[in-house]
């Protein structure tokens, strides 16, 4: 199925034309193509193994040899990916307003390579360290903190890599995808490679960091794992320069969070206006190609022209008036704050699977004949779980909800939004039945249980990201806007970045609320099986919002094209995308 409108002229972004590095229109047998697309992959194979052979180890290092208490090493971890992904919006912003895509991407990775340096020399440095503590000392909390001016490098680094992958992260797919022609059938048809193949590149650079280089980082030392993730940015930066002359280069066509700040500000401004007698009177009102809507009718003042009888300047000028597109366009973003809300827990939830479970697997037994598997290295079964299920959702999974649905997208985006999210909650209550286990089996028997008991609640955990990565990316790419497509990529970021946010801010309060006997250093003492009870529940109240809320939404009307390949009968439209044609869309703001 193929959603038919969409892909052409509505969006004007999609075909404007591409030029060279000179400026000039483009050379096609010159410039794009695999060559220029594979450059750019790696830069994005780069940023995952830089971030990813960070958050997924970092909290072992604060923990056990920074000696800072398991709720503030959970924070800094939860804090420093949620600055990342918040950053990501300025990033697009900044791409789409002012510097374009290759601009961005290219100062945001020099500025990550810069990040991860400065963590190589932080976790070297013999200053930057605590004196070392011994097993009798960390089990009765003896062991010497951190001082604060010993972390303000390592601090330094960290944001500084925050900064840099944020800026990556929200442009790289889009550059990409510019070294297509999407008007050209063969190097449309050749761009939907590009997509699989960046999905590729973030799976193997992820599991390379949990891999090998968590494992250097424990064992030969982290400023060799720091070391080896500086030297692939470094070389990742060259290769894209040295591709300047291939790329094809779309200049910039301004940031829809600039309309959204100015249809804002200018309702508010003019909220003691009286509404015209008819919605007709409003700014361009005849020539919206969005429906008006009474939703939200006080947005409906940044569209009242101050004076209808002027033809001047001021009706075109977008600071003193909006058109009612705009205020349509907000009304839309707007009206998907609600489904929004909903998936932040989702992300609370899978940032347990980069601190509390990573630190569990410190007190269980990583024995595999005469090999220690480092804690950090069972998150490679969260990867290969999300990998299975995103294969099994196309393949398997949706076909067979075609069958039983009689309906041609098979499963909806807030459909898998909601699997997710159930699968979320099933992750937590098996997260706490196993660390309750762990606890007693190591204070009753003093026997460690095999670490390959974190399975279940990463496994539960990667299938649930399967289904809400590509639900949330479907859903807000099919609702905005179409000259806002920019803002589905935003909206998603954001909730990743608030999950972190939340997790932080729950870590602290049931910190203090507990007086710090749930969340301890020695977990065999603290109560974290309560911790994830707790969050157990407030995702069964939050997936109950959830169904409420997606039950009062309706979807935009679409247009669809029946599949070519689908031969049943009864097929109904689902007012959705399919997952690929997600990508598409997602990939080209």
């Amino acid at each position: 199925m193929v959603l038919a409108a969409g892909l052409g002229g509505e969006d004007g972004a999609h075909n404007d034309p591409a030029v060279d590095f000179r400026g000039i229109p483009v050379d096609k047998s010159r410039t794009g193509g695999w060559l220029a697309a594979g450059l750019i992959l790696v830069t994005e194979l780069s940023e995952r193994i830089c971030v990813m052979g960070i958050s997924m180890n970092l909290v072992t290092y604060l923990v056990g040899v920074l000696h800072i208490s398991s709720a503030k090493s959970a924070n800094m971890v939860t804090n420093f990916m949620g600055t990342l992904n918040l950053l990501g919006l300025f990033g697009g912003f900044l791409a789409d307003a002012k510097l374009g895509r290759y601009l961005t991407v290219a100062i945001f990775a020099i500025v990550t390579a810069l990040g991860v340096s400065l963590l190589t020399v932080a976790t070297t440095i013999p200053s930057m360290r605590p004196p070392p503590c011994d097993d009798y000392r960390k089990q009765n909390h003896q062991c010497i903190e951190v001082k604060g001016n010993q972390l303000v490098l390592l601090y330094a680094a960290l944001y500084t890599v925050a900064l840099g992958g944020g800026g990556i992260k929200s442009n790289v797919s889009g550059f990409g995808s510019d070294q297509f022609d999407q008007t050209d059938p063969k190097e449309e048809k050749t761009m939907i490679f590009f997509f699989n193949r960046f999905y590729f590149c973030i799976s193997m650079g992820s599991l390379f960091a949990v891999i090998v280089l968590v494992y250097v980082q424990d064992n030969v030392g982290r400023g060799w794992g720091y070391g080896i993730s500086a030297g692939t940015m470094v070389i990742a930066v060259a290769l894209l320069i040295c591709g300047t002359p291939r790329y094809r280069f779309k200049k910039p066509q301004g940031s829809p969070l600039t309309i959204i700040w100015r249809v804002s500000l200018l309702a508010w401004k003019k909220r003691k206006h009286p509404y015209p007698s008819h919605p007709s009177l409003l700014n361009e009102y005849d020539s919206a190609t969005v429906p008006y809507s009474e939703k939200l009718k006080c947005l409906d003042k940044a569209a009242i022209i101050d004076d209808p009888t002027s033809i001047g300047a001021g009706k075109n000028d977008p600071w003193i008036v909006s058109t009612v597109m705009e205020v349509e366009e907000v009304k839309m973003v707007l009206k998907l704050i609600p489904i929004w809300s909903t998936c932040i827990l989702f992300w609370t939830v899978y940032s347990q699977m980069i601190t509390f479970t990573i630190e569990q697997a410190t007190f269980m037994d990583r024995k595999v004949g005469s090999l220690v598997i480092p804690s950090g290295s069972y998150s490679t079964f969260l990867f290969i779980t999300i990998l299975l299920f995103t294969s099994l959702n196309e393949r398997l999974f949706v076909p067979l909800a075609r069958k039983l649905t009689h309906n041609a997208q098979g499963l909806t985006s807030l459909q898998r939004i909601g699997a997710g999210l159930f699968l979320s909650i099933l992750a937590m209550v098996a997260a706490a039945s196993i660390e309750k286990e762990r606890r007693e089996t190591a204070i009753q028997q003093s026997i460690k249980i095999s670490a390959f008991w974190l399975v279940p609640q990463y496994f539960l955990v990667g299938a649930g990201e399967a289904f809400v990565y590509v639900g949330q990316l479907e859903f807000f790419i099919r609702e905005a806007p179409a000259r806002m497509k920019s803002m589905s990529t935003g909206l998603f970021l954001s909730t990743i970045s608030m999950g972190f946010f939340v997790s932080s801010l729950l870590v602290s309060l049931v910190d203090k609320a507990t007086k710090k006997i749930w969340l301890r250093n020695n977990l065999n003492k603290g109560r974290l099986n309560n911790f994830y009870w707790l969050l157990a529940v407030l995702g069964g109240l939050n997936f109950f919002v959830f169904l409420a809320f997606a039950r009062g939404h309706q979807y935009k009307v679409q247009h669809y094209i029946k599949p070519k390949n689908c031969n049943e009968k009864g097929f109904k439209p689902a007012g959705d995308l399919t997952a690929l044609e997600m990508v598409k869309e997602e990939v080209m703001i």
